[in-house]
């Protein structure tokens, strides 16, 4: 067992994704760069989604770009397709993720696809990745159990896993989304 501990921040992410009011950019950069400082070597630091999908990650480019980048920390953005992915190397990501989950119901209401559908995707941004040199993280969501179909079956876990090991993901992060 491994007697060190990586861990990647998400908060700039993860936890501004649900704000209802819309976080000015020059913060967010604020936000990301003290975190920087912290001694955090991973983080998330937006999503190049659809502005009208998440509103609060609509200045995805110049948040990235705006951050003051450290040598030593890796700052990642999620991608959730190939517009997202080329949006995202124009700004010159260090590294992207991608996610999905164990459960169709939830991918469908998370993300608006079914899981084979979400992998489908993912083939697009894993060839703009290996183009760009670019390494991409994997996420399933729903791995014990799903707020729609209950609980999930290691082996559906395992399957979507697979599925992202294949496309040429280098690590996965498995959480439980209950």
């Amino acid at each position: 067992m491994s007697k060190s501990v990586r861990i990647y921040e998400v908060g700039p992410r993860d936890g501004l994704q649900n704000e209802k009011e819309v976080i000015a950019p020059a913060d967010k950069i604020e936000f990301i760069n003290l975190l920087s400082e912290s001694g955090l070597t991973k983080i998330e630091a937006t999503s190049f989604v659809r502005p009208g999908v998440i509103p609060q990650f609509s200045d995805a480019a110049e948040v990235y770009t705006g951050i003051s980048k450290k040598p030593d920390v890796t700052y990642c953005a999620l991608v959730p397709n190939k517009t997202g992915m080329e949006k995202a190397l124009e700004c010159k990501i260090q590294e992207a993720a991608v996610f999905t989950a164990a459960s169709d119901s939830f991918t469908k209401k998370n993300i608006n696809c079914t899981i084979q559908e979400s992998l489908d995707r993912f083939k697009d941004v894993m060839r703009l990745a290996r183009e760009s040199s670019v390494p991409v993280r994997g996420y399933v969501s729903t791995i014990v159990e799903c707020p729609y179909e209950g609980k999930i079956a290691p082996e559906a876990v395992l399957s979507v896993c697979q599925g992202l090991f294949d496309l040429g993901v280098y690590e996965i992060s498995l959480g439980e989304t209950i």
